[in-house]
């Protein structure tokens, strides 16, 4: 397992699921590192800084169950686009909870390429460092999505898996900028996250107070493309929708 010496989705009953977490307090300890941006810290303290967050939150059932039963066809349509050849290299761009992490790293490994793991919280790097301990082609970076260290086009993939609806306009616009500068040309920017719904699906009925309560900033995504949160040129996208609508996979590939 390969390390960067130079840094280093919580996501339908879940109202009900996290209420312990929601209710007790804060613990300033977790959130000591000045590096996470307030509003992580001030949102999802209770999903990801939280001492007892990765405890609570690292199931997979939990997280499947959390996506509708889901999780395992949006991980197959992830790995589906990322076509490489040997040499090469993936980014993910923050952590997340369940298989996902191994499972790419596994389809990564099976073509003798390395993937790199980026989150700015250092309890979830510790937990992904622990899920995937037993793989020798993994890197594992302390960095913010929204302002990396890689040089320009450092790698032939990117990934965000239920990333943007957690983070605020601003923070999510750079994010998606800083994704695109650091995938080389021709290479994709892999994109699995909420949508809008389709009228007839009734999920929306039931996902809209969830998102609300729970997740401020994911309803951008029920009322904006994705692409309206990119830099003016440089990439062509496409999208497919999952569940009815509730999910989106966006591609963006590099020009």
């Amino acid at each position: 397992m390969n390390d960067d010496s130079g840094a280093f989705a919580p996501t339908n009953n879940r109202g009900a699921d996290c209420e312990e977490l929601r209710s007790s307090s804060p613990d300033p300890s977790a959130f000591q590192d000045s590096k996470i941006p307030e509003y992580l810290k001030d949102t999802y303290w209770w999903a990801y800084l939280h001492p007892n967050a990765v405890r609570f939150w690292e199931r997979e059932w939990l997280v499947n169950a959390i996506l509708w039963g889901n999780m395992q066809r949006l991980t197959s349509v992830v790995i589906n686009e990322l076509e490489m050849s040997a040499g090469s290299s993936v980014l993910q761009m923050a952590c997340v909870y369940g298989q996902f992490s191994n499972n790419l790293t596994d389809h990564v490994a099976s073509r003798d390429s390395q993937y790199h793991v980026l989150d700015i919280a250092p309890i979830q790097l510790a937990n992904v460092r622990r899920k995937l301990s037993g793989c020798d082609n993994v890197s594992f970076h302390l960095q913010d999505s929204s302002k990396m260290h890689f040089p320009d086009a450092s790698f032939e993939h990117a990934v965000m898996y239920f990333l943007l609806h957690e983070q605020p306009e601003s923070v999510r616009r750079r994010s998606l900028a800083e994704a695109l500068r650091v995938v080389k040309p021709g290479g994709k920017v892999v994109i699995v996250d909420y949508h809008r719904p389709y009228w007839w699906n009734g999920l929306r009925i039931a996902m809209w107070p969830v998102l609300k309560s729970l997740e401020p900033f994911a309803l951008d995504l029920w009322r904006n493309p994705i692409e309206s949160w990119l830099p003016a040129d440089g990439w062509e996208s496409a999208t497919d929708l999952y569940c009815g609508g509730l999910y989106q996979k966006t591609v963006l590939k590099r020009l």
